[in-house]
């Protein structure tokens, strides 16, 4: 398939610059894959389509503050130090984006605030990129928690046109956030809350983690038309023993097995042995995965409204079908869902 394939107008006014309320008070858009019905309800119905015995597999990644912002050794310059990974934890070693690149440059340091915190410049790795060194004295602990003080919540910036807010440090995170590696959340999880997984235990519907870091990555534009030429980052995923016996239990006996968000179903697929089920898997994974594909594990998918032209509506089109899937989008439009990670949800079964 071709990107301009992805292509549709989005008014700005439904990118949703601020969660809803509550958190399982969004939307839910219902989409049928056998029928090509199209429902509209609300999240908190969205246990009317499971049966016990039925699983749901969450992405448990933990978001960390990864936006910080530095002053330039001499002249003082503001900059935005945007963390991406930990390249070496002995050396304090990271790699990063600033803002604005052109002003950064080897061998600048940059100064945090009143904190003893500061960081070398060491290389260029892209036009944004650096592969900074912090320069800290004190305990590895210290250390992380001098970065968690200095840092902010990671809203995508680029989309949610907006500085961030105190609530964003609770709600850009899914409240089963365990494993600290994410910069961005894996939206889709931030519909749940503890009523919604309390209602899931009492009517036997069975939680799996498994854990993708998501990076920025993500959001990253596609910028080739012929989409087989598109790279994309590599990320940090573990899958677990005990989540593949929940869910290769599910698969036998022909139940449910629902992925709540693409990076989940990214870490599935990255997990599937000869026989079509899921083994333990860790490592990194770059998978672009757009239509036509053949999912192996996952036979539902949670999923939020995503930008045109993104790799995320790319992957939910080949789980839902590229017509099927276009059409949901223009009535999601016409019926004004709001878009992207504070959005509105879609069940694809």
């Amino acid at each position: 398939m071709k990107l301009h394939e992805f292509k549709f107008e989005l008014p700005e006014e439904l990118v949703a610059l601020h969660p809803a309320r509550n958190r399982d008070e969004s939307r839910l858009m219902v989409v049928h894959r056998a029928t090509g019905q199209i429902e509209h309800r609300n999240f908190k119905d969205i246990l009317d389509y499971f049966n016990e015995g039925d699983v749901m597999v969450f992405n448990d990644t933990k978001v960390f503050p990864a936006r910080l912002y530095g002053n330039k050794e001499k002249t003082g310059a503001k900059i935005e130090v945007f963390l991406l990974r930990e390249l070496n934890k002995e050396l304090r070693l990271w790699d990063v984006l600033v803002d604005p690149a052109r002003k950064i440059r080897v061998g600048n340091k940059l100064y945090f605030g009143e904190s003893d915190m500061v960081a070398e410049v060491i290389d260029n790795t892209t036009s944004r990129g650096r592969t900074i060194k912090f320069l800290f004295d004190g305990t590895d602990e210290e250390f992380r928690k001098a970065l968690y003080e200095l840092g902010e919540t990671p809203i995508p910036k680029e989309v949610i046109n907006r500085e961030t807010e105190p609530a964003d440090k609770e709600r850009y995170q899914t409240i089963y956030a365990e494993n600290i590696g994410a910069v961005a959340a894996p939206s889709a999880g931030l519909h749940f809350t503890r009523e919604v997984m309390k209602r899931m235990e009492i009517k036997g519907i069975e939680p799996a983690f498994v854990t993708l870091h998501v990076g920025l990555g993500t959001f990253r534009t596609v910028d080739v038309e012929d989409l087989t030429k598109h790279k994309m980052d590599s990320e940090n995923f573990i899958v677990t023993a005990p989540a593949c016996e929940i869910v290769n239990k599910a698969l036998d006996t022909k139940k449910k097995v629902c992925a709540v968000g693409t990076t989940t179903v990214r870490a599935m697929e990255a997990s599937v042995s000869a026989n079509a089920r899921m083994k333990p898997t860790q490592g990194w994974i770059d998978r672009f995965i757009f239509p036509p594909h053949d999912f192996k594990i996952a036979n539902c998918m949670l999923t939020n409204f995503h930008m045109p032209e993104s790799t995320l509506i790319m992957l939910a089109s080949a789980f839902a079908g590229y017509p099927l899937m276009m059409e949901a989008y223009k009535q999601a439009i016409k019926e004004k869902y709001r878009f992207f990670s504070y959005g509105d949800a879609m069940l694809i079964l």
